[in-house]
């Protein structure tokens, strides 16, 4: 059993049982960094206030720093608390008890939320950071390849010609909205809440924008109930972090199957593949499996969250302690996930023979066929039809379209001229989608060219 820190309330020291339910020092304690940062601000505002001295202000800054410096070596010993109890300890001990004049001013309930919306707001930039240089890998595979066709499917069926450029510039477009996501989401964590004090507001005369300025932030909180009681910016962040692990789910669905003997599009690198404990041969897609199954894990995170919030009173509830593990968990998966799969696309092989190869079965050029047919005055699903019946007769003849004779094409509609045999060439088929974000040749390489343009602009 231990002594309360806040012990005058109570008669009885806490229970052993309580004090390890409470205790969150084993993952909050990455927030001392920032801890330390928002406590010097504090005391910094307390001796504007005039309620510390000039001296008094200059030794517990540099009690806190000598902390900081514990930490930071593996020096300091951490309790069974939390990061902000031991701070506040470790100091006192240094300095005497000049070290419980500190959280003048302040609660527990708006140090915290400052402290994890500081981490926050460091991660999301450290984040956008790793989105870049990833999707910068995916923009140096697609310009590496361009001009290598592949199928495109739907429902995983052969459905029609394109370039593996494009395929790849979709997931650039899904990343770079991520992006977006992510730097929307940075606005709202941006938020100073500290002078909230427990829910009702500090009584000193705390300059609270001073304090904003000191630290970085854009602006301060304008309800001090809201400033401690809810974190809807933290459920924004695992919501957008769940997104952008759906974009590189997908991504790694893809690579797993490319990378298997039934596709055969591409090759891992040996460094980013593992072998069996027991089939010599294998080589495995681990990464892109393990970051397919961390998106579960970062959805879990998610609605755990949500689900802590949805049935609180205001104002601050213990409750709220549980949002940190989902959060750390989830920076540390979406960061883990984005440093391992940029090199892996950079080093896969690209198997552009066995690509085009797929595009010659499965009649992806069928929709030219129909198309052909319209220009010639043919109502669409008329055209639809006729050409349907042509890919049956060629299935049942193992055929494909280009291997029919002009006469065969006739014997479906009088339209089909000697042209047909050109307008169904997989070349010409991928390249007649000269629409804004189709997929020829010439509209790829432009939007390839600006998505260069806008990686070597930067992140930020």
């Amino acid at each position: 059993m231990t002594k309360k820190l806040l012990s005058g309330r109570f008669k009885k020291t806490t229970h052993r049982l309580v004090d390890e339910f409470n205790a969150s020092i084993s993952f909050d304690k990455r927030l001392y960094k920032f801890d330390i940062l928002g406590s010097i601000a504090h005391t910094r505002a307390l001796q504007r206030a005039r309620v510390l001295t000039k001296n008094e202000a200059a030794r517990i800054i540099s009690g806190l720093k000598a902390v900081e410096r514990e930490i930071t070596s593996g020096k300091f010993r951490f309790t069974p608390e939390d990061i902000h109890t031991a701070v506040e300890k470790r100091l006192t001990e240094k300095i005497g008890p000049l070290g419980g004049k500190l959280h003048t001013g302040r609660s527990r309930n708006d140090q915290v939320a400052l402290d994890v919306r500081l981490y926050l707001k460091d991660q999301i930039r450290e984040i956008v950071w790793l989105l870049h240089k990833f999707k910068a890998s995916v923009v140096e595979v697609a310009d590496k390849n361009l001009g290598v066709i592949m199928p495109g499917y739907t429902h995983l069926q052969r459905a029609q010609p394109v370039y593996l450029t494009h395929h790849l510039l979709a997931y650039y477009e899904m990343f770079t909205r991520d992006t977006e996501r992510f730097f929307d989401c940075l606005k709202r964590t941006d938020a100073m809440p500290l002078g909230s004090g427990a829910l009702a507001g500090s009584p000193y005369n705390l300059d609270r924008r001073v304090i904003a300025m000191e630290l970085g932030f854009a602006r301060i909180t304008d309800n001090s109930i809201d400033g401690v009681s809810d974190r809807d910016f933290a459920v924004e962040f695992l919501s957008t972090a769940a997104i952008m692990m759906m974009h590189l789910s997908r991504l790694s669905e893809e690579i797993i199957l490319w990378a298997s003997q039934e596709f055969g599009f591409i090759e891992l690198s040996d460094a980013f593949s593992t072998g069996s404990s027991i089939m010599p041969q294998k080589k495995n897609p681990d990464v892109a499996e393990l970051a397919r199954g961390k998106t579960g894990r970062v959805y879990g995170n998610l609605v755990a969250l949500l689900t802590v919030m949805k049935g609180l009173p205001l104002a601050y509830n213990k409750d709220m302690q549980e949002d940190k593990e989902p959060l750390f968990d989830t920076i540390d998966t979406v960061k883990g996930a984005l440093r391992v799969f940029a090199p892996m696309l950079k080093t896969m092989k690209v198997n552009k023979d066995a690509m085009r190869e797929a595009t010659k079965s499965g009649f992806l050029n069928a929709t030219d066929a129909a198309d052909y047919l319209v220009k010639k005055g043919v109502p669409f699903r008329d055209a639809h039809g006729v050409v349907g019946a042509v890919v049956a007769h060629c299935i049942n003849r193992g055929k494909t379209l280009e291997d029919l004779t002009t006469v065969e094409w006739k014997g479906f509609s009088k339209e089909f001229g000697p042209d047909i045999k050109g307008a169904v060439r997989i070349e010409r088929s991928v390249n007649s989608r000269k629409i804004h974000g189709g997929t020829a040749v010439t509209e790829v390489a432009k939007r390839l060219k600006d998505a260069k343009a806008e990686i070597k602009k930067g992140c930020c």
